[in-house]
């Protein structure tokens, strides 16, 4: 048994070290809101945060994880939505068919952890999620709002 911190909450696991991250949230605890994608990290369908930082969790075995560290998946990022990149998303209709927006938003959460006022060049470089609908340009507006509301510190 391992003890997990998954959404602010304790939790054991019975799994092996090698298994990734993605299939303990999704099969042991329940978490289907972070996705599976590709499986070799490159889509991003499977984010997740680890300490405030965005992991790929297709490919982050359960041995990467301190039992001391903080998992945040989609479900944790807010409970009722007011993240104010869940907020942005809302307000621009960024989804279209919505597969790879959570592991999109927690991504973009992520990097305004670490850089608050991106620049479109940050942008290019932290968020590497594939859309398969072509969202990406509606997905660049939802960042800048999100910064704006962040900055403004609009959380309800």
């Amino acid at each position: 048994m391992k003890q997990l911190k998954v959404n602010g909450q304790a939790v054991e696991v019975d799994a092996d070290e090698n298994t990734p991250l993605l299939w303990v949230l999704r099969e042991q605890l329940g978490l289907t809101g972070t996705k599976y994608g590709c499986g070799v990290a490159q889509c991003g369908a499977c984010t997740v945060h680890i300490g405030g930082r965005s992991v790929r969790a297709c490919v982050h075995p359960l041995a990467a994880v301190a039992d001391t560290d903080e998992i945040t998946t989609i479900e944790g990022l807010s409970p009722d939505s007011s993240h104010p990149v869940q907020q942005a998303w809302a307000e621009l209709d960024v989804p279209q068919c919505g597969f790879c927006q959570p592991g999109m938003i927690m991504a973009v959460a992520g990097m305004l952890n670490q850089n608050p006022d991106p620049s479109d060049e940050d942008i290019d470089l932290e968020i590497s999620n594939i859309c398969r609908c072509g969202t990406l340009a509606r997905v660049r507006k939802g960042i800048h709002l999100a910064k704006t509301k962040l900055s403004e510190g609009e959380r309800s």
